[in-house]
């Protein structure tokens, strides 16, 4: 799915808005750009209107899958991607790196179903300034997009009270911080791929357990590949053993 989504905004103009400092970047004779790459047709709507609702961001164009998320790369100017990270034929990790090479050095604001600390640290690693937890409460996605261009982050409050604890208590027991592990590095539906793979079963198997396509968990064996920097599913499984992933 892909369609503009220029214009269109007809609610009224917040005090927000008009109390916004001439100096910050999203002025409304130059809105800030925004692509959305997002696979769940609601979620997608709701961040949408949401943007399309502030003058002081412009909704560029929108996505559902990783393939058309990379043509909107290549075909638009932006200043912000906002993509999900698990998209059905991908990993949107994969286009929170191509955004990062792109001309126009966009910031890029991860978003997930799920509240997952290692997940936000390899969004962070890859260069995301944001990292969104969609059913989260005290949150905008409006002035998520202003603060990582105006060069603040833009973090879901529970997470950021997280992340926080752990900064203290490696503090307090003298620990050096970590950075994410291997585990961190796999998204859970590629650990799921990876613990069938290790159990001997085929692609076509895999697909009919995780009720996925053939072609879905042969990009999820490719990041896999990747990610790990192995070659084959014998050194995958291998890899993984020794480091404790399965």
């Amino acid at each position: 799915m892909n369609g503009m989504a220029r214009g269109g905004r007809s609610a009224p103009q917040s005090a927000t808005a008009v109390q916004w400092p001439h100096f910050l970047a999203g002025q409304h004779a130059k809105p800030i750009r925004v692509l959305l790459v997002a696979p769940n047709p609601s979620i997608r709507h709701v961040i949408a209107q949401e943007l399309l609702d502030d003058r002081r961001i412009q909704l560029e164009n929108q996505a559902n899958t990783l393939r058309e998320g990379r043509r909107l790369l290549m075909r638009h100017e932006f200043e912000v991607l906002m993509v999900d990270v698990c998209l059905v034929d991908g990993s949107g990790f994969e286009l929170i790196e191509e955004a990062r090479k792109h001309r126009s050095a966009p910031e890029v604001i991860a978003i997930s179903a799920h509240l997952d600390e290692a997940q936000a640290l390899h969004a962070f690693e890859l260069g995301a300034s944001g990292y969104l937890v969609q059913a989260a409460w005290l949150q905008s996605y409006a002035q998520a997009v202003l603060h990582v261009v105006n060069g603040g982050a833009a973090v879901t409050p529970t997470l950021a009270r997280r992340l926080l604890g752990h900064l203290n208590r490696s503090r307090a027991n003298g620990t050096p911080i970590q950075s994410p592990t291997d585990r961190a590095i796999l998204t859970e539906r590629e650990l799921d791929v990876l613990r069938l793979v290790a159990l001997g079963n085929v692609g076509a198997a895999i697909a009919k357990q995780l009720r996925i396509s053939p072609q879905t968990v042969n990009v999820h064996i490719k990041s896999i590949y990747r990610k790990l920097q192995v070659h084959t599913r014998a050194q995958a499984v291998s890899y993984a053993t020794d480091k404790g992933l399965l």
